[in-house]
Parts: C-alpha cells; structure tokens; sequence
C-alpha cells in the first residue's frame, strides 16, 4: 500500500498512510455529523497532538481507573502472554504513549529483543514517532516499524510477513458502536493468519458512580480534551467553533452499557465552518455527540468473538473483575 517516508534510520522506520486521505476524510465526516439529526464527530479526531498529551493526562488521573487497572493486569500477565509468543511482530493499535508495550517488552529476556518488531499504529504523527524515540532509547536492540494511519481503515497497511501478536488496549473498543466493533473484529479475524494472536482490553461493566467520576474529573482534564475536538476542526477545516461556548456532558446510559460524552451547547449560536461552506445551528442545550465508551460482561466479550470467528485463549482480570485482558485466535 502507497505510503509516504517519514523516517528510515538505525532501528526505526515509520511511514504515514494519513497525507492523502486525512483532509478529505475529516470534511466528509464533519459534514455528515453536524448535519446529522443528533450531531456528532467520530472521536477519532480527538487525538491531534495536544489531544494526545491531554489524553495522557487523563490516564494518570486519580478517577480514571481504566489505565492503571488495565496496567496492574499487565504486570502480572505480561510473562504469561510473551512466553508463547517466540518472535515476530508486536502490532498496537491505537500506540499512544508506550507504557503498556513497555511492560510486555519488560518481559522478555534482553537477548530476545532482536527477534521482535514493535509496529505502533496511531493517527497522530507527533505521538508516534515521540513514543517510537523514547522506546528505541530504552530499548536500542528493538526493531520499530511505526504507521502512521487510521487502522479501521488501513489495516493493509500492517505487515503481515511475520507471526503477530496484535494488541488493542484501553478498551478502545468499546468506542465502536456495536455493529462497528463486531464488524472490527471481523475485519481483524479476516486479517489473522492460524499462528496470529489478537490482545485486546474490555472495560467491564461497574457502579454507575464509578464510570461518571471516571469522566466527569474533578480537574477538568476530561472537559478540555472534549472541547478539543472544536479546536481540530477549527484548524483543519477553518471553523469557527468557540469551545468555551460548549460544556462537557459525560453520562452512564445504562439502557446501553455505556458511557456517552457530549458538547451541549450553552446558548442559541450559528457557527461557520467555512471549508464546507456549512452554517451549523445550534439551539440551546442540543449536544454534539462526541465519544461512546461501552461496558462489557463477560457474556458480552464471548458472543462477539464468536460471531466474528475468535476464542478466546487466555483470558486476565484484575482483582475487581474491573477490567480485562482477552487473549483471541483464530477459531479452528
């Protein structure tokens, strides 16, 4: 697949699939969402580079328990999930920042580095290439082959020339509404080769106190990451979005086992967003939906990877059974 070179040197490669499409793409979308009956906008534009830095913020925050839940899971599962997997590709989708590889990594003998490759995939080039530098400083035996592409729509892009572990973590699954995440998994199944393995993270279902505290914090980190979704399409499409005239919304839907995060709107307002040529209104109070967060039982995570061709081969929970860690392949 057509990529464009951003950086070939040493240890570490990384090409970018996003030039060609990213422009047109977030046009289409922002079209189709604020002219929507419900508006919206995918949350994958959250993660410019300030939304990226915000996001790793969020992770470190006292009421956000997904990370450092998942993380402790990590510590003590990582050395059952490596010691099979002999070499090849460690594939993360959605990288983000690397201290979740780091503790899979950490589990590997030094001697065995060279037979492995890190292959992050992420939208935002800044996050990458920082994340792949910092690696291949702590690591500097370590091969990184970065992409720097949106994988609902590049997974062509991912070598597959090597057995790969394929992780998904942060449960950035439960971002998908439900015919997109079983159609992902799908697409993942159709992607894997027998000797593939998929290392996904589910957020499990919890209080309805403990999921709204965990978006809704008491520093407004949450609350700015939201509204910088504006500050992107102002940028990139040359909106006219005032992010201050929008207040975060995050709530428990509990009828659908998820969290929903809005921008409401605080007043009566039009806003141009001038490379559309679109006038958006607004009355007060109507919201743009901007992110769904699901909630999974464990019933939920078995039918899914069935429907799309997947069982499941180890399964990791925290002491809570807050969150966990699903080891997938192929079904026979």
């Amino acid at each position: 697949m057509e990529s464009d070179l951003i950086i070939k040197q040493n240890r570490i490669e990384i090409h970018s699939h996003l030039e060609k499409t990213y422009s047109s793409n977030i046009a289409l979308d922002a079209l189709r969402g604020l002219t929507a009956k419900q508006k919206y906008i995918p949350s994958k534009y959250f993660y410019d580079s300030r939304g990226s830095k915000l996001f790793d913020r969020i992770c470190c925050l006292p009421e956000y328990y997904p990370t450092r839940t998942e993380m402790s899971i990590l510590e003590y599962a990582a050395g059952k999930i490596m010691k099979s997997f002999d070499k090849g590709d460690i594939v993360e989708l959605g990288s983000g920042a690397n201290h979740k590889i780091r503790l899979l990594l950490e589990a590997l003998h030094e001697s065995r580095l060279p037979d492995y490759r890190y292959v992050p995939v992420d939208v935002s080039e800044s996050a990458l290439m920082s994340a792949s530098e910092e690696l291949l400083e702590i690591y500097p035996d370590l091969e990184i082959y970065g992409i720097v592409a949106d994988f609902t729509c590049h997974m062509n892009a991912i070598p597959a020339d090597r057995p790969r572990l394929i992780i998904f973590l942060g449960s950035t699954i439960g971002n998908f509404n439900e015919s997109d995440r079983q159609e992902f998994l799908r697409l993942l199944a159709r992607c894997m080769k027998p000797e593939d393995r998929a290392l996904i993270g589910f957020d499990m279902i919890k209080p309805r106190e403990t999921l709204e505290a965990a978006y809704n914090d008491s520093q407004g980190v949450t609350s700015a990451f939201n509204k910088n979704v504006l500050n992107v399409l102002n940028r990139e499409l040359n909106a006219e979005f005032d992010p201050a005239r929008f207040a975060h919304v995050a709530y428990y839907n509990e009828a659908r086992g998820r969290v929903e995060m809005h921008l409401q709107a605080k007043q009566d307002m039009e806003v141009n967003v001038n490379d559309l040529e679109l006038t958006v209104e607004f009355n007060k109070d109507e919201t743009i939906h901007t992110e769904i967060c699901s909630k999974f039982s464990r019933e939920d995570i078995l039918k899914m990877s069935a429907d799309a061709g997947l069982e499941i081969k180890q399964w990791f929970f925290d002491s809570k059974g807050w969150f966990s860690l699903a080891e997938l392949v192929l079904i026979d």
